[in-house]
């Protein structure tokens, strides 16, 4: 069993879900990503750089997509509360599977021009 398996397997069912649906979107959109677990979270890496991170809190849940996704899909995240290089979600409030996508994919093009976040 993964560190992210144990990590998942502790959260309610319905935030297991949740980050476990997450999961499965990394692994769909990115499938050359490695898992990780770094900070004491669930991650990914790509070409040996932090992808993304992800967790449940108290409250809420949020990823954690470094600043440049966040920075790039602003507009699209208007609705969440986001910080330098985090973006806090609900269960109510889930952030939809194609913004996930984006924002791997503006993580990615970061990730290949050579920045670190």
């Amino acid at each position: 069993m993964s560190h992210i398996d144990i990590y998942l397997n502790a959260l309610s069912p319905e935030n297991k879900a949740a980050l476990q649906h997450i999961r499965a979107l990394i692994h769909k959109h990115v499938p050359d990503a490695e898992e990780a677990f770094s900070y004491d979270m669930p991650a990914f890496t790509y070409q040996g750089k932090p992808l993304i991170y992800f967790a449940a809190f108290k409250d809420h849940l949020s990823v954690f997509p470094t600043a440049f996704p966040i920075e790039a899909l602003k507009d699209e995240l208007a609705s969440y509360t986001v910080s330098k290089g985090t973006i806090q979600f609900t269960l109510d409030h889930p952030l939809p599977d194609d913004l996930i996508e984006k924002l791997l994919k503006a993580r990615i093009t970061a990730i290949e021009k050579g920045k670190q976040s």
